[in-house]
């Protein structure tokens, strides 16, 4: 018995067991999205004073006979790198990018989100149907009889979360009740804002990809409705200043994929540009290139949000241009 190896489930959380457990939400204390735990680099002493820090000298490293300037003030020439030990040095001595870049740093996302806390309790009226092909949600009540004040927040909660079940309920859900309840969603607007703006603080690529997919159909949910241009966009216009300056951040992850082929965006993603020369891009069809999807949320964001939507987006993300013809 003791050479059978048992491999035990890898956990995301700390704080979810089996699927029979319940999260203990009352335990958790941190903060989604707080600045808690980002890496900083040492503070500089001299920056703030006039004293400054100098490294302990090294007993082993004196001058030695015929090593000095002989009484000169005339330093000896530098040893001459090549480009090679010139790149390999800079490779020894690279900062991590979290390090050296902090914005671009996963922020805390703890699973103490609502949607979590209803759904272990029961009260959401739904269950997973796992399909053949794909899993959906089967809804116990009509979407137009539900209360949206009430559940549509709840699963915005969601968003931010990485585990399942629990993330594939929250986006499926969002996108139920765009589709079908299209004409209900403007009055809770205003309640959607702070859970779109946790889930973006956290800044994992994966919740931004998710929410940017969710807030282009957001906007668009009632187009058809309508008949013409929607008031959801232009609703939206007021909150801008909570949800733009994420996406300014990241506007500029794109892959340059060079003259080779990208295979690797179905897996899990990174901070890093990928440079394969001029090549194929596989994964546009999945929507997973983080500063393309920006770019398309900002452009349906300024086509439905009306004459004040591209002042208050270029005001908040400079880079970004206008698509539309006056």
């Amino acid at each position: 018995m003791n050479t059978l190896r048992v491999n035990q489930k890898t956990k995301i959380f700390s704080e979810t067991g089996s699927a029979l457990d319940s999260t203990e939400i009352s335990r958790i204390k941190t903060r989604a999205g707080s600045h808690d735990n980002i890496p900083r680099r040492e503070i500089d002493a001299g920056a703030f004073s006039y004293s400054k820090a100098f490294p302990k000298p090294d007993p082993s490293k004196f001058v030695k006979a015929r090593e000095g300037n002989g009484g000169t003030m005339i330093p000896k020439p530098k040893p001459v790198l090549s480009t090679a030990e010139i790149a390999q040095n800079r490779v020894k001595n690279k900062q991590s990018k979290l390090l050296t870049h902090p914005a671009f740093c996963p922020r805390p996302n703890p699973p103490n989100t609502e949607l979590r806390r209803f759904y272990e309790r029961g009260d959401l009226p739904i269950q997973i149907d796992h399909g053949g092909v794909a899993n959906r949600l089967a809804w116990k009540v009509e979407i137009q009889k539900l209360d949206f004040h009430h559940y549509l927040p709840i699963f915005f909660d969601g968003l931010r979360e990485q585990e399942l079940p629990y993330a594939f309920v929250a986006e499926q859900g969002v996108m139920d009740m765009l589709e079908a309840g299209a004409h209900k969603v403007l009055p809770v607007i205003p309640q959607l804002i702070i859970p779109i703006k946790t889930a973006l603080n956290t800044r994992e690529k994966g919740v931004i990809v998710k929410v940017l997919k969710i807030l282009q159909a957001l906007v668009n949910c009632d187009v058809a409705v309508s008949g013409g241009a929607g008031l959801i966009g232009q609703a939206l216009v007021p909150y801008y200043r909570q949800i733009l300056p994420v996406l300014n951040i990241f506007i500029n992850k794109n892959d340059n994929l060079g003259d080779g082929f990208d295979y690797g965006q179905r897996k899990p993603s990174t901070y890093k540009n990928d440079n394969l020369g001029d090549g194929f891009d596989y994964g546009q069809r999945k929507r997973i290139n983080l500063g393309e999807l920006i770019i398309q949320t900002l452009e349906q964001l300024e086509v439905h949000g009306g004459e004040d939507a591209f002042i208050n987006i270029k005001y908040l993300v400079p880079t970004y241009q206008s698509v539309v013809i006056y």
